[in-house]
């Protein structure tokens, strides 16, 4: 059956895509979910879906037009979460919600829930083309590389902002540069994982290998392999039980979670 799987063109690049995808995800997840910023790739992925309202309205091509819509967020939401009398949690809220409420408007009153909004909301594997997924597996590479690039750099500002600033780092630029990739992972991902579930890459991958693990790259590791183990597992059950991707996804993930959950409290023990 898993041969059957990948003898399909559509399967092919799904996995491809989704295994990048998802390994963007987990990394960046770690640096987001310790700096309370978890909520951030829900807060994006409804300003993605609302940017997508008004692309298919205004008949612009979808991914085009979301991503600089979605970068520009990234920046309002920690511009707005720096400010003192907001919090993070409010800011990505705020942002959630409206953009959101503006999508589901501008779709009311134009075009009405087609496929192809059906299919960002809640993600389809057969929405994935060939271009999606070279533009998919370029920026994902381009993500990784800066990742690595920059991991040091990521790693003081996760932990002691403040000591880094004193350090001469300067924080604002690589907060900046960890907006950017993850408005650009989401963005990627919103295809196959829809807007209502994207955010669980982000956050599920992270939360397990904190279970396991106590060191950063330990975590950014199991984190990584965990996301990619994760989805091809999600895209399998999909295929033999004619499920959503994304849901199978998020189940596979969790699953995952709960057993690394069970570990954590026998070796407390």
């Amino acid at each position: 059956m898993i041969l059957q799987m990948l003898s399909y063109p559509f399967m092919q690049r799904a996995l491809v895509a989704g295994a990048l995808i998802s390994l963007c995800c987990a990394l960046l997840g770690v640096s987001l979910v310790l700096k309370r910023y978890s909520m951030i790739g829900d807060g994006l992925s409804h300003v993605s879906f609302g940017a997508l309202a008004i692309a298919v309205a205004l008949g612009f091509t979808p991914l085009y037009f979301s991503i600089p819509v979605v970068i520009l967020a990234a920046f309002l939401l920690l511009r707005m979460a720096s400010r003192p009398h907001w919090n993070n949690d409010a800011a990505i809220a705020v942002l959630s919600a409206s953009s959101l409420a503006i999508g589901i408007l501008v779709i009311s009153l134009t075009t009405g829930m087609t496929t192809d909004v059906d299919n960002y909301m809640f993600g389809s594997v057969l929405a994935m083309t060939e271009f999606d997924v070279f533009l998919s597996v370029v920026l994902s590479i381009a993500v990784l590389i800066l990742f690595v690039l920059f991991y040091h750099k990521l790693f003081a500002i996760t932990f002691d902002e403040s000591f880094s600033r004193a350090t001469g780092l300067r924080v604002d630029i690589y907060n900046s540069l960890l907006a950017i990739l993850t408005a650009l992972t989401i963005v990627l991902g919103m295809r196959m994982m829809g807007a209502m579930l994207i955010s669980s890459l982000i956050i599920f991958p992270a939360l397990t290998a904190m279970r396991l693990f106590r060191s950063f790259r330990g975590v950014v590791i199991c984190a990584g392999v965990s996301a990619v183990v994760c989805f091809a597992a999600g895209l399998t059950a999909s295929f033999l039980l004619s499920t959503p991707v994304g849901a199978s996804v998020v189940v596979a993930d969790l699953t995952v979670f709960l057993a690394a959950c069970c570990i954590q409290t026998l070796r407390k023990r």
